[in-house]
């Protein structure tokens, strides 16, 4: 398989995941844990390409609004805050952008909880400061709002990173580490 079918290959990966766990309580019949974080990541490591990102961006917005449309209650993207999003999503994008060099586990998952954090970090605050949904919330209050929401956060991404690489690495020993013999 070259390069080009693997990109698109993975973007299609991304895409389904996406689908599948992004506002999952009303597109599909069970609920996952939002992957949206993680996929970013994972984006910025094998894709690297801006143009995958605003493709993946564009998907995240398309359910956003799909879920708006089947459910009002979820309408909160339609607003200013939700060009935060794209920070956000870019600060997972990068980080995973930076680790295509790392060699280190201990360094990937540095990377990978700093951008979490830089991410939820930018949600949060865009959400809290521009949605209209804290009409007197001054930048002080909004700093120590929504951390309750961090470690679940952390945990979800955190989780399907690790089981990420896992695959990853599984598939690398099975596959592409075996020598033909004659």
């Amino acid at each position: 398989m070259n390069k080009t079918y693997k990109k698109y290959f993975s973007l299609l990966t991304l895409f389904f995941l996406m689908a599948l766990t992004r506002n999952s309580h009303s597109l599909t019949a069970f609920s996952l844990p939002d992957a949206t974080m993680a996929l970013f990541f994972i984006g910025g490591f094998h894709l690297k390409d801006l143009r995958w990102f605003a493709g993946l961006f564009l998907l995240s917005t398309l359910i956003d609004a799909i879920t708006s449309y089947t459910d009002p209650s979820m309408n909160l993207w339609l607003n200013i805050s939700y060009f935060g999003m794209i920070f956000a999503y870019g600060a997972m994008w990068l980080g995973g952008f930076i680790t295509i060099k790392v060699k280190s586990l201990i360094y990937l998952f540095i990377i990978s909880v700093v951008s979490t954090l830089i991410g939820f970090i930018i949600s949060t605050q865009t959400f809290n400061l521009l949605s209209g949904s804290f009409p007197e919330i001054n930048i002080k209050q909004s700093i120590q709002t929504g951390w309750e929401y961090f470690p679940q956060s952390l945990f979800n991404t955190m989780a399907y990173l690790i089981l990420y690489w896992s695959i990853q690495s599984l598939i690398k020993r099975l596959f592409v580490s075996q020598k033909v013999t004659i």
